[in-house]
């Protein structure tokens, strides 16, 4: 079912994209976009994972180095029947976590060296539960399309704004329905991607409590992680990027009108939702 979910979502994203190439560039925009659709979903799809793990210079460890770590992940993965995931450590000191990878068989999950130094056993345990509900409904592969498509759909627009349309005047829509299009899609893209990303922290928060049986691992976790990363955030953090760690790293500059475009929902409407797992898990 989680597949088939997937692929829905992600065809329905690609239809969107290639709409707005025909409504920008007639025939000509409509080709375009198509194929620019392949070329991101075929790159996103193989290559997204190694790519940012490569960013965040995240190192790899086994159960030799990193023997804890090993551990609670190996236990999650037997809970939730999943195959075990490749575990990352990456050299930041600032606290948080992420999963990527396309599908359950070719997964891995990253924290930073700030979490393991900041949250006690079994936080850590629930912030890859986390992470683990994320790689199990394919969260990660849906974040990294929806975010390529939509940024996309931001460049489609300022091709429209400078070069106006099709190659005909047959191709080319209305000149007032053009521009708000060029307002309108990059702005509906973003909600889009805002929308899919929030309702996957909710599942993935939810999946985490009922793979720990304890709602309150995650509720500290998340509150230790979001008071830690209003000072700071992880090297190199990327807008293209964001939606993929457990609390948003950009928390201390996303404040407000820019915050209700966060890929994240609040961490205190979180931890709310935590509370009334309890005694349900």
């Amino acid at each position: 079912m989680e597949v088939i979910k997937t692929v829905f979502l992600l065809t329905l994203l690609t239809i969107l994209f290639v709409w707005v190439g025909g409504m920008l560039g007639g025939k000509t925009g409509m080709i375009i976009a198509f194929i620019m659709a392949i070329g991101m979903n075929f790159y996103s799809y193989f290559y997204s994972d190694q790519l940012v793990l490569k960013h965040y210079h995240a190192v790899e460890v086994d159960e030799r180095s990193a023997k804890g770590l090993y551990e609670i992940v190996r236990r999650l993965s037997q809970r939730a029947g999943t195959p075990m995931p490749k575990i990352y450590i990456i050299p930041d000191h600032t606290p948080n976590a992420f999963a990527t990878g396309r599908d359950p068989n070719h997964a891995a999950v990253a924290v930073t060296e700030g979490l393991l130094e900041l949250l006690d056993e079994h936080e850590v345990e629930a912030v890859l539960a986390h992470e683990m509900s994320h790689v199990k409904h394919y969260d990660i592969l849906v974040g990294t399309i929806a975010a390529s498509i939509a940024g996309a759909i931001a460049m489609l627009s300022n091709f429209g704004m400078f070069f106006g349309g099709g190659s005909s005047e047959n191709d080319r829509p209305n000149p007032i329905v053009m521009m708000i299009l060029m307002i309108l899609a990059p702005l509906a893209a973003s909600i889009v991607q805002m929308a899919v990303s929030r309702n996957r922290e909710y599942m993935a928060d939810e999946g985490a409590a009922r793979l720990t049986k304890h709602p309150e691992w995650l509720q500290s976790a998340l509150a230790k992680l979001e008071n830690f990363n209003r000072q700071g955030m992880v090297h190199d953090a990327t807008p293209e990027s964001a939606h993929m760690f457990i609390v948003n790293p950009f928390t201390g500059k996303d404040i407000s009108f820019a915050s209700l475009f966060s890929t994240h929902p609040s961490t205190q409407d979180r931890i709310e939702r935590l509370e009334k797992l309890k005694g349900r898990v």
